[in-house]
Order: structure tokens, then sequence, then C-alpha cells
């Protein structure tokens, strides 16, 4: 497919290693005896380990650049593998980089706070500071006026990346994707991934819509505890993309909250049950807290036959194995 023009007139810094693979899982697929399922490897966008965010940064990033920022900031939970993305992108390109990160995950393991991706973060020279959660916007107070006091321009990208800006890097991925099946063969018509702070699923569902596609884009809540509040933030990005980048017709947005378990950042015995089946089937690696629970969406919605009819479907790996050191208790418990 040729990029259209609306796609590559927006900043973008080419940082990830893309476009990702595009896999078929044959053993599995036979094994849960459902559609054909494929697997977006979007854990292989580089940046330590790869995942998702990177796809943002590149958009967010050259932001920053065209902005004339000197400082990049931003935020998540401790094990945040949009933090350590942040951190080795900023440090690639010359951004000093500070991280706050938030105790909001009730996991205990020694190394939670030390190992995994602190441990990459602290690697790539980011100033790193764990916050409780109600002291973060004090923090974040405090740091911006002392950088802005010593001469500095501080740049804010929200947790996961997740603004508009951040959000067009799937918008690109959309076209990414629409161009692996086109060489294919295949039809696309359903597409399954973890869903969070918002922007991989809202710069998917634009993206197909903008690019002319039906394609139903199911995002596994693996964050909020009313999925409503997700449906919100996809609805309030999608409306922003639709304002800079052209209109579409009113999205239908397809979130489905079966699959997060206790809380976020809690494995669940059908993640880590989903995590042992994709390695041992595919050779695929995933993590607890977020594409793990997508694998385990895509086993049970095989299971109740949510693609009858469907010859294939695709499942976007959204990365985090950097994180699985600190949860190791949970799978020798």
């Amino acid at each position: 497919m040729n990029e259209p023009d609306w796609l590559s007139a927006v900043p973008r810094l080419s940082i990830g290693h893309l476009p990702t693979p595009f896999e078929p899982l044959d053993r599995l697929s036979r094994e849960l005896g459902g559609p054909r399922i494929w697997v977006k490897r979007d854990d292989c966008t580089g940046l330590a380990t790869g995942g998702n965010k990177t796809r943002k940064l590149e958009y967010l990033l050259a932001d920053a650049r065209l902005k004339g920022a000197t400082d990049i900031i931003t935020f998540g939970a401790v094990q945040s593998n949009h933090a350590r993305q942040t951190a080795m992108a900023a440090a690639r390109l010359g951004f000093p980089c500070h991280l706050i990160l938030t105790e909001q995950v009730s996991w205990k393991n020694r190394s939670y706070a030390t190992s995994g991706n602190v441990l990459i973060d602290r690697i790539a020279g980011a100033e790193v500071m764990i916050v409780p959660p109600d002291a973060a916007a004090e923090a974040t107070s405090a740091l911006t006026s002392r950088l802005t006091e010593q001469g500095r321009s501080p740049y804010l990208i929200p947790a996961g990346g997740s603004n508009a800006t951040g959000a067009f890097g799937y918008v690109r991925a959309a076209w990414e994707l629409l161009g692996d099946c086109e060489r294919l063969g295949l039809q696309l018509r359903h597409v399954v991934h973890a869903s969070s702070s918002a922007g991989t699923q809202s710069g998917l569902i634009y993206g197909f819509s903008r690019l002319g596609r039906e394609v139903r884009v199911t995002g596994v809540n693996v964050y909020h505890d009313k999925p409503a509040t997700l449906e919100t933030r996809i609805g309030a990005i999608i409306s922003t993309l639709a304002e800079r980048h052209g209109a579409i017709a009113p999205p239908r947005i397809h979130v489905t909250d079966r699959y997060r378990g206790k809380a976020y950042g809690l494995p669940t015995d059908a993640g880590l049950d989903a995590i042992r089946m994709f390695a041992r089937f595919e050779g695929l690696l995933f993590d607890p807290v977020y594409s793990g629970k997508a694998a385990a969406a895509m086993i049970d919605l095989i299971s109740v036959g949510e693609f009858s009819g469907e010859d294939d479907v695709v499942l976007i790996h959204t990365g985090g194995q950097a994180s699985l050191s600190v949860y190791d208790n949970a799978f020798t418990s």
C-alpha cells in the first residue's frame, strides 16, 4: 500500500525497527482449533526489548525537537514499559530523561523496584524517582520548576505516550498492518491487543477508519477499574485525531474487561497459562501485566466462538518481556 500524503506529512523520527514482523502461529492455531492466528510483533520495535510505545515515541520526540525541548519527563508505574522505552529513545537522541514512577501495583517481589524495567531505566541514564501515587503531581511540579530555573525546557509525555500525538504511531501501524495483510492476500477483520492508556487502540481505530477499512479492534482492558473510563479516553483521543488529520464516521469502540483480574499489574492464572502456551507452542514470550492478558483473551475468545466464520485473526504483541524477572514468583508459586 502506498503511504497517503496525510500520513507522511506528520513529523516523525525513525527510531523503531519498522515494519515489525507479521507471523502466523500455526501450531497454536491447530491446537486451539479456531481461525489462523497471526501476531504483529511489536515486541520487536527495538529500544531494549521493544514494545508498542516505540511507535508513539517516534512522533512524541519529533514534536519535542520541533518545540525546542531540552529534557524529557514522563510517567508510569514502577515497572513501566513505556518509561523504559522512553529512557532508551531519549538516550539515543541525546535528551536527558526524567522518570516519575508511581507505586501503584501491590505485587510482592524483592526486586520489583530494582530489576526488570527499572534496571534498564537506570542503565540508560534516566533520572528515576519512585513515589507514592498521590505524590506524583507534586514531584512533577517540583521537577519542572527545577529544570526551568536551570534554563532548561522540559517536554512532558503522558503515561503510556497516550495523547493524539503519540497515538498517531498506531495510525501508521494500522496502515502498516493493512500492507502486511495485502501482501499475503489476507482479509483483515479483527485485531486484539492489550489496552491500557488508550493510545494504541485509539490510533488503530482511527487509522483503519481513515484508510477506509472496516476492522474490529478489541482492546483487552488491563488497567481500568471501570472499562467505561478506557472507552471515554479512547473516544477523546480519536476526536482529537479527527480534528487534526481528517474526519471519520463515529467509531465503534470495543473493550472487554473479562481478563484484567483483581487489579492492574497482578497476574491472572489464565494469563500465566497463556504465557506458557505461547512459549511452548510458538517460542514467543509475553508478560503477565499486558500482553499475557491479551494472549489469554485470544485463547478464550477462540474457545467461545467469537471468531467463528473468520479465517484469520491478528494479535498485536505489545511487548513487556523486560518485566518478567520481577514476576518470577508468579510462575513458581
